[in-house]
């Protein structure tokens, strides 16, 4: 565990030196998030709300999808697969621990410093500009990170699981763009799950996808209570284990199969 949490450290330490980049990234995130704000408040033309999403609700919604941009990178992530292009997930396969928890660590890292500087700052950067909900209670507040937690587990093993495709093609740089574009779609980033049709629903919660993000987006609203919240919640835990052990086994094969120029 202390090598695990020297790497988080590092990686902490890594992603501060690129603070220009991080207010950059959280200008565009804002700008982009009001931009969806107004959108939502001409698809609901004066609605008291819609499938118990009121329009303040659905406005923090995108409030917080977009300071969960960067935390979850929802985006998706190509440097394990890029390690297979180099070769350097060589050296990575000797050092003294599991590729998978060596990268987890290294996106936490970077994960806790965009929650912070791109995360908590833009939601206070929305308040000017609209009135967002907060959680109401301590429960709410604890569930909320309970969820977001249990997400990025969701997010990160999906995206480790999407760059493993690099051991079967000389260029999967497609099939992760695929992979990260049904994330967002699915998840619930582009527009909350509650104002799709019924039916798309019950297809998005066949997926990991709401999981990665809706469930967190939910909690912290608190459209999520009691037994409700708990299955949330443990449909998120299963999801985790579901593709981190798929990730295990992809990985095995891939490794099997990898030749690396010179050894």
């Amino acid at each position: 565990m202390r090598l695990f949490f020297k790497i988080v450290r590092l990686a902490i330490q890594q992603q501060m030196t690129y603070r220009m980049a991080l207010l950059a990234g959280l200008a565009t995130n804002l700008f982009f998030g009001l931009l969806r704000a107004f959108v939502l408040v001409a698809l609901y033309q004066g609605r008291g709300e819609v499938n118990d999403l009121t329009l303040r609700g659905a406005i923090t919604y995108v409030a917080f999808s977009q300071g969960m941009i960067a935390f979850l990178t929802i985006f998706g992530s190509y440097e394990v697969m890029q390690s297979v292009y180099t070769g350097s997930i060589g050296s990575d396969l000797l050092k003294p621990m599991p590729l998978f928890w060596m990268w987890l660590g290294r996106d936490l890292g970077r994960s806790l410093v965009n929650l912070v500087g791109r995360g908590v700052l833009l939601m206070l950067l929305f308040v000017p500009f609209f009135a967002i909900q907060l959680p109401e209670t301590m429960g709410q507040w604890l569930a909320m990170l309970l969820a977001m937690a249990l997400g990025w587990l969701v997010s990160y093993t999906w995206r480790f699981l999407a760059n493993l495709a690099a051991f079967w093609s000389p260029d999967a740089r497609g099939m992760g763009r695929i992979a990260f574009t049904a994330a967002q779609f699915f998840s619930g980033f582009l527009m909350p799950l509650r104002l799709y049709p019924e039916w798309f629903q019950q297809i998005c919660y066949l997926t990991p996808f709401p999981a990665l993000f809706n469930t967190s987006a939910e909690a912290y609203l608190g459209l999520l209570r009691g037994p409700q919240l708990g299955l949330a919640l443990l449909n998120q835990l299963v999801w985790f284990g579901v593709l981190a052990g798929l990730s295990h086994l992809v990985l095995t094969a891939g490794v099997r199969r990898l030749v690396i120029q010179g050894g």
